[in-house]
């Protein structure tokens, strides 16, 4: 039996790991997060209360499961609020990985650690996995440090770049592109959406599936884990008011420069999946397909 404790298991990523491993026989889950389980599912896990800011309390988790694997979802990944508070961003980001390596040192711990593609500049994405990072954010330079980080270790590691990742859990603490576009045409809002940033966008189930895959092949390495499709925000508008038949004209292609953000985006990365594809067996579903998931999930 493989002992496996997520972190962050309160997050998008973190519950639908935990939907997909719970009530395996051949696992015992442990699922972590600060604070309460905010999970819709009880069973077939155990939940402990991790902050990983404290690493007295990381340290009393982890010595106390003893897991053989950690997946590590938990981050600060909202680029502008990492622009305005560098401190807590790198706190999240990088610091919380510095802990969580300290402990997997200790009992021999296989850490498959979540990335982003903003770890790249985005001029000449879409990215293989050992393309020269430059994140032009905060938020990317801070993901790229725990890389590095994680990277100088002697562990045994994997690391999970992702990109734009979508779904649904019953307790969303934010939208996606998907149900922000399908609400604002069903009210007949019109709306702008950029069509100059081109990406890979990753279903939330894909991603969990890509991360158990590395964790229980014990894969060594970085993997890049996103959908398959490359598209721009303004693309995935098109297909999702496609898919539910609503009025196309309300939406308007504009260039990221229409919105004032704080923080530089990546114009163009998306990821190349073959390395992923042929070591881990990992097969994403397309971006329309995605939309038919979470469309049975909002039923």
């Amino acid at each position: 039996m493989q002992k496996i404790l997520i972190t962050g298991a309160n997050g998008l990523l973190g519950q639908k790991l935990v939907q997909l491993l719970a009530n395996n026989p051949a696992i015992e889950l442990i699922a972590t997060a600060r604070g309460k389980s905010r999970l819709s599912i009880s069973e077939g896990f155990s939940y402990q209360e991790m902050d990983l800011s404290n690493p007295v309390q990381v340290q009393e988790v982890i010595d106390k499961v003893r897991p053989d694997s950690i997946i590590h979802t938990a981050a600060m990944t909202n680029v502008d609020i990492c622009h305005q508070n560098p401190e807590g961003c790198w706190e999240a980001n990088v610091t919380a990985v510095e802990y969580l390596i300290e402990q997997c040192q200790r009992h021999n711990i296989y850490l498959c650690h979540v990335s982003t593609d903003f770890v790249f500049d985005g001029e000449s994405g879409p990215y293989r996995e050992d393309d020269q990072p430059a994140p032009i954010s905060i938020y990317g330079k801070s993901k790229y440090e725990a890389e590095l980080r994680v990277q100088a270790s002697d562990l045994s590691w994997s690391i999970i770049r992702t990109v734009l990742v979508y779904g649904i859990v019953p307790d969303m603490s934010r939208s996606n592109i998907i149900l922000w576009v399908k609400n604002s045409l069903e009210k007949g809002q019109a709306i702008k959406v950029v069509s100059d940033q081109l990406r890979t966008p990753t279903l939330a189930e894909d991603l969990a599936i890509g991360c158990w895959l590395a964790t229980q092949k014990q894969a060594q390495g970085i993997y890049h884990i996103s959908g398959k499709d490359f598209m721009s925000p303004y693309d995935m508008a098109i297909a999702t008011a496609n898919y539910f038949a609503l009025d196309k004209t309300l939406i308007t292609e504009v260039t990221a420069d229409t919105f004032t953000q704080e923080a530089k985006r990546p114009p163009r990365t998306g990821f190349i999946l073959d390395k992923a594809i042929n070591q881990l067996g990992y097969n994403p579903v397309s971006f329309e397909e995605g939309i038919s998931v979470m469309v049975k999930q909002l039923k």
